[in-house]
């Protein structure tokens, strides 16, 4: 099992990489989404419940996505972290949506295909 340090490394290792899905401007970016999650990290590792910080964080983060080029660049970034974590951990992760209220415009799982989010 990841520590917290080495999943939050992933999140910044993956978010380096990740381009751009289209060379318009975004305001959605894999350093945005690695920032919005932290306050989730403990949630994340370890369970427990949702804070109300994450769940601030995730609806800014949610708000913030205001175009289908944002919606599918908020995806890609959200598969790029799962592809790191451990299945138990994604589940988390899925359960964080409904926990805060907020509702994300796509199923957050490894199998979602992004060029279909809009």
């Amino acid at each position: 099992m990841l520590t917290s340090k080495k999943l939050l490394l992933s999140f910044l290792l993956i978010c380096m990489v990740v381009t751009p899905l289209s060379t318009k401007a975004t305001t959605i970016t894999c350093n945005t989404v690695t920032d919005k999650i932290k306050p989730c990290l403990t949630y994340v590792m370890s369970g427990g419940y949702v804070s109300e910080e994450c769940c601030n964080s995730c609806k800014s983060c949610l708000g913030n996505a205001t175009t289908t080029l944002d919606r599918q660049t908020l995806c890609s970034c959200v598969n790029d972290i799962l592809s790191t974590i451990t299945k138990k951990q994604i589940n988390r992760i899925a359960s964080i949506p409904e926990k805060c209220s907020a509702k994300f415009p796509f199923k957050i799982s490894k199998d979602v295909d992004c060029s279909k989010v809009y």
